[in-house]
């Protein structure tokens, strides 16, 4: 393993290796070797106990005429894992670059574990900043074994302590059966698993991935996704991820931020991104939904307690005062669109509701039905798979809301 990790002088000048991918992997050699030197950094207002905090930052690539991050902040602590989503272009890989520092930013302070190390008067060298990547197509050095690929950003460890980490990262991913194979002979999960064994073999204070399951089938995405957020928990390691697919944000991270066009919109946990999206973008982005028109009235209980009458149109839903998420206030009387997901929406022949089904997808365990109620509205509805309807049917459907997310009406909807 040892003598494999000396030939890294070659790595670079391969001709038969795409330009792309001998980039990438010059660069994770650079930021891992990096981190076998701690720099000395004037520690300020930052809190040492965030791993990474982002403050009003804003990025501009050369001869942009706009910005492609704008005023961004969010802070995610030691052991923790957070996820960046939204739509292609959004600026989600910007911003990891930027973090890892190779993107400079044009406003704002990126502090990682404390320390300022890019804005302001700070720029600190990628290599410098004790950070880990894992790439999109994994970067692993095809020549090396998997040991050795673990091994080549600890080559200033001396050896005991060099095999003993790569012992102690294989086993960490469950590869240690496979440590004198070669990336070739490995499928692509345990390719993913080697690029993140890598990563972590230096101690970073922070990983950062960029896409790491896209180039993975569909069912060992979902499996994998889960596997990876085991493995990071293990390891106590903080990792701001960057992926499109909002279910792997889902299954990985403790927070989720939302980004459209250069805006972060929204960071928080992943349930409260899905039950109290602070923006129409975000409500529209994250699961399934539609929006309705909703009138809003006040309305006390026998007991005097305040709330609100909330009608939307499958049905009226109240509100009370004191509810237990301290974020959320009673909304003042008036019109509004309400956010009616499709799990608010629930099958009930009983119910005086009627809608027509006009579409429906069937999901295995549950079709996805589109319905259209009597007044022209459309909504969506999760329904149990056996509840196998045809489109043109009309069936009974009644709300299950536990609470209401309200957004004013946009100034041209004449509903």
């Amino acid at each position: 393993m040892d003598s494999a990790v000396d030939s890294r002088e070659t790595l670079n000048t391969s001709p038969s290796r795409p330009a792309s991918t001998r980039r990438r992997c010059a660069l994770a050699t650079s930021l891992q070797a990096g981190m076998a030197n701690r720099t000395r950094h004037v520690r300020g207002q930052y809190n040492a106990r965030m791993a990474v905090e982002v403050q009003h930052v804003s990025v501009r690539y050369p001869g942009a005429s706009r910005v492609a991050l704008d005023d961004v902040s969010f802070k995610l602590e030691s052991g923790d894992i957070g996820v960046l989503i939204g739509p292609s272009g959004c600026g989600k890989t910007t911003l990891l670059r930027a973090i890892a520092g190779l993107e400079p930013v044009i406003g704002g302070v990126i502090a990682i574990q404390g320390r300022a190390v890019s804005g302001g008067s700070a720029h600190v060298p990628p290599e410098s900043r004790r950070v880990g990547m894992v790439f999109q197509d994994y970067a692993l050095f095809p020549h090396l074994s998997v040991a050795a690929n673990v091994a080549f950003g600890l080559h200033q460890w001396d050896a005991t302590a060099r095999r003993q980490r790569v012992g102690d990262v294989l086993d960490l991913v469950d590869l240690s059966h496979v440590a004198n194979r070669f990336p070739h002979a490995l499928s692509g999960g345990q390719q993913q698993r080697v690029a993140l064994a890598r990563a972590l073999a230096p101690k970073p204070e922070l990983l950062l991935l960029d896409e790491p399951f896209s180039n993975l089938d569909v069912n060992l995405r979902g499996h994998l996704a889960q596997e990876v957020r085991a493995i990071l928990k293990r390891a106590r390691a903080t990792a701001l991820l960057v992926t499109h697919d909002q279910l792997e944000a889902f299954a990985v991270g403790d927070y989720i931020g939302v980004l459209f066009d250069g805006h972060l919109h929204q960071w928080a946990t992943p349930y409260t991104l899905y039950h109290r999206p602070a923006t129409r973008e975000v409500a529209s982005f994250v699961g399934h939904g539609v929006f309705a028109p909703a009138r809003v009235e006040t309305r006390d209980s026998d007991a005097g307690a305040p709330g609100v009458a909330v009608s939307t149109p499958v049905g009226e839903y109240t509100e009370r005062g004191g509810d237990p998420d301290a974020t959320h206030t009673l909304p003042t009387p008036g019109t509004y669109d309400v956010l009616l997901r499709a799990d608010d929406v629930v099958h009930d022949d009983a119910s005086p509701v009627k809608a027509e089904i006009i579409n429906k997808v069937f999901r295995g365990s549950e079709f996805l039905y589109s319905l259209r109620l009597h007044s022209g509205e459309t909504v969506l509805a999760h329904v149990p798979s056996h509840h196998d309807h045809s489109v043109g049917e009309w069936i009974g459907i009644r709300a299950e809301l536990d609470h209401v997310v309200l957004f004013d009406r946009k100034p041209d909807d004449t509903r």
